[in-house]
């Protein structure tokens, strides 16, 4: 499989023009240097920031290898690597962290002042030598990946691969937008914007908090639908209802104590906030593409109390985030299967690209 060189022969989606689906080519992939390792990708979601990347939204350097939800099966550890072991099920993560700065003292390992690439550069290249980009540190829409030990959490084995690879990024993300970003308590009324692979975790997340209401908003009926066996004690189309007198006349007229914006569009983030109760809570947890800006009414920011916060990967610390999201999937509490629309080998991950684009479904995965 390898060269004799420290490289692996493996197969890999490469971006090489924005808004042009990825290609299937053979790649070289570096084995682990000291304080990484070498993961079999057994399954990879299409989250929405794989598809902000590839159309170019956020800029970047090609060619290019996405993908960064996945779930997979450790093959070798490097030196310095403690805690992993060949054959251990685990979760990849695009959270790489030093451990040691500022942020990482503070437990926001997803605000790491680390250089985002390994020491070494780019685990990937072509056959000729030309570097690949590891897309959002992980490119795991390939059979393998080479990452930091960061990045890597062990999961119970029981949990089926498909699943687990949710817990990488969609569910990190929406549980710990509601538990850990806005600390929400029992008894709140919550409203949830995009009921998509994050806004359904959000969903979910508001339910095991204890909400006493949870409003999920999404133009697709099937969306709504999923937000309500998943939780939601009511949806709404924003494109049939006014948004605020709606939310408001489900709050007894005063709005959500939170809200969670988890759609990447500046003008959905400026309806959003007045669906927010005096003293209430936003929370931005989808990305805009780069350069887009919002307009808020400050006055009534001040005037109101409102708090308005920034969400990445939900506040969270996967070390510890994703075995407790794993323990919820065993004991029933939160749902892993019922967020999975379709799955796609990895030869159809133009097929797979274009599924997810197309707006209708829960999250696609890839199986490599």
């Amino acid at each position: 499989m390898g060269d004799g060189r420290g490289w692996l022969t493996v197969r890999a989606a490469v971006c090489r023009s924005f808004d042009a689906p990825p290609v299937l080519e053979e790649l070289e992939l570096r084995r682990p240097a000291p304080g990484e390792v070498l993961v079999r990708v057994a399954a990879c979601a299409v989250c929405g920031s794989d598809l902000t990347f590839l159309a170019g939204g956020w800029g970047g350097s090609l060619p290019a290898v996405f993908g960064h939800e996945a779930a997979g099966f450790v093959e070798e550890v490097g030196d310095s690597v403690e805690g992993l072991r060949p054959g251990q099920a685990v979760v990849v993560t695009l959270v790489r962290n030093c451990g040691s700065c500022p942020a990482c003292v503070r437990g926001e390992p997803a605000l790491c002042d680390a250089p985002p690439e390994p020491a070494g550069g780019t685990p990937l290249r072509t056959d000729r030598g030309e570097p690949v980009v590891q897309g959002l540190r992980t490119g795991a829409f390939a059979e393998r990946v080479t990452v930091h030990a960061s990045q890597v959490v062990p999961v119970d084995a029981r949990l089926e691969m498909d699943a687990a690879s949710l817990l990488a990024c969609g569910v990190l993300t929406g549980l710990g937008a509601v538990t850990r970003t806005a600390r929400l308590g029992p008894g709140t009324t919550v409203v949830v914007v995009g009921a998509g692979g994050v806004g359904l975790n959000c969903v979910q997340g508001a339910a095991i908090a204890g909400a006493r209401t949870i409003l999920a908003v999404d133009p697709v009926a099937t969306k709504r639908t999923a937000a309500e066996r998943l939780g939601a004690t009511g949806t709404l189309d924003p494109a049939a209802v006014d948004l605020v007198a709606s939310v408001r006349a489900l709050t007894e007229g005063r709005g959500a104590d939170a809200v969670f914006v988890t759609v990447g569009s500046a003008s959905v983030i400026e309806a959003s906030v007045p669906l927010t109760r005096r003293g209430g809570t936003v929370v931005l947890v989808g990305m805009p593409s780069s350069g887009a800006f919002v307009s808020l009414d400050a006055v009534s920011i001040a005037d109101d109390g409102l708090a308005v916060l920034g969400s990445k990967m939900g506040s969270s610390l996967p070390s510890r985030d994703v075995p407790e999201a794993a323990a919820l999937a065993l004991a029933g509490e939160l749902q892993l299967d019922a967020l999975i629309s379709s799955r796609y080998p990895l030869e159809r991950i133009g097929e797979a690209i274009e599924a997810a684009r197309g707006g209708s479904e829960l999250r696609v995965v890839v199986v490599p």
